[in-house]
């Protein structure tokens, strides 16, 4: 398992965007993709209680702004104290900030050493969980040689495109490729870093325990493995995925986690520690022989032209789940870990390639468009970020 080292490099460059507001309504378009729900894991889990607040098995979303347009290959989010939002570009490797109230776009600086191609680069940031008091922002990207993680000290009295300190690399060696490089990074309620990586679409490093890709990895912020692990010396939280591009929790500190599928079946999973979701032997459900041999079911599933989902959040009793080829936007009502009905589709076809969602408090999203990576169709404004109110 690679372990942590220490970089002193900073390059600092410009970016330009442009910053909009506009109003709109939204209704729910399309119906459940999912397939019937069976074969729902194979153990009892003891996060698999109800939740105290079951939501309505109908809901609703209102597009009752824009923050943003003009945004370059936009990927991973970060919601400061306060409500801003820091924003990666995949391509650029710029981080830059957006006021919440307003939209004012500022330059933080470029991450040194990304090297974007296919589905690399810049990719998941967020916060430190004692950002108050160390000012540290997380980076997930795509070198010359693996992925990893550093950390960069955030100095907002700095003069713009400067603002970033020197990275400090806590965590690297997750494997690359021009496909399925993960890369959605957040801190869990227990201040610890997750980490979602992809295959590389070499299918057999989500069965190997031994290799960082198709797994979710959780670390301490200094990105040694985390206590409770299910193997004390490694960061490896569960293993068995194609590519996680979502991860996010729900009131009841329950992860939940988005992965891509290949031909069929796209995910939604509750995750629990040490078990084995399936790919490459699994796309979706297991069945057959697959059925007994102790893999962990998602909770929900959809054709994967209805989603091939990246980002997701939760609020109002549900999980909200962006979809790039679907391009929409899915409600996935729950109690517990159990759907308390089909999921519920919006925004179909309306902004095009939808990358990250992310929950702003009080009934509120921020959704993130994804037209400007190469495999959409940009649109006057792209990209964007758009203000949602949901129920």
């Amino acid at each position: 398992m690679q372990r942590r080292f220490s970089t002193a490099v900073l390059a600092a460059a410009s970016l330009l965007l442009a910053a909009g507001c506009s109003a709109g309504g939204a209704q729910p378009q399309g119906g459940a993709s999912s397939a019937p729900a069976k074969n729902r894991g194979t153990a009892a889990s003891p996060g698999a209680a109800p939740s105290s607040a079951v939501p309505p098995a109908k809901g609703s979303v209102e597009v009752t702004g824009t923050l943003a347009t003009g945004l370059k290959s936009p990927w991973g989010v970060a919601v400061l104290p306060g409500g801003d939002l820091l924003v990666a570009s995949r391509d650029t490797g710029k981080i830059v900030r957006i006021a919440a109230h307003g939209g004012k776009i500022t330059e933080l600086g470029s991450v040194p050493g990304v090297e974007p191609g296919g589905e690399g680069g810049l990719l998941g940031i967020a916060v430190s969980a004692a950002f108050g008091a160390d000012h540290q922002v997380y980076a997930y990207f795509t070198t010359a040689s693996d992925n990893r993680v550093a950390r960069m000290n955030y100095d907002e009295r700095r003069p713009q495109g400067d603002q970033l300190g020197a990275p400090d690399t806590v965590f690297k060696g997750i494997p690359k490729g021009r496909i399925h490089n993960g890369g959605r990074i957040a801190f869990g309620p227990d201040k610890m870093l997750y980490v979602g990586t992809g295959e590389t679409g070499d299918t057999g490093l989500a069965q190997d325990k031994r290799s960082l890709g198709g797994k979710i990895l959780r670390m301490t912020p200094d990105g040694e493995p985390a206590h409770g692990n299910p193997e004390a010396d490694s960061v490896v939280y569960d293993y068995g995925h194609r590519n996680v591009q979502g991860l996010a929790w729900d009131d009841d500190k329950r992860l939940w986690a988005s992965e891509f599928g290949q031909d069929t079946w796209d995910e939604l999973n509750v995750i629990e520690p040490g078990r084995n979701y399936g790919w490459p032997k699994v796309e979706g459900r297991a069945k057959g022989r697959a059925a007994g041999a102790g893999f962990m079911d998602p909770v929900e599933v959809w054709r994967t032209a209805d989603a091939s989902p990246s980002g997701i959040a939760w609020a109002k009793g549900s999980l909200w789940m962006a979809s790039l080829r679907g391009e929409r936007l899915w409600r996935i009502p729950l109690n517990g870990t159990r759907p308390v009905a089909a999921p519920q589709a919006f925004l179909k076809g309306t902004y095009g390639r939808l990358r990250t969602v992310v929950a702003a408090g009080d009934g509120t999203l921020w959704l993130v468009t994804s037209n400007t990576d190469g495999r959409g169709t940009p649109h006057k404004g792209d990209d964007r970020i758009l203000r949602l109110r949901v129920s």
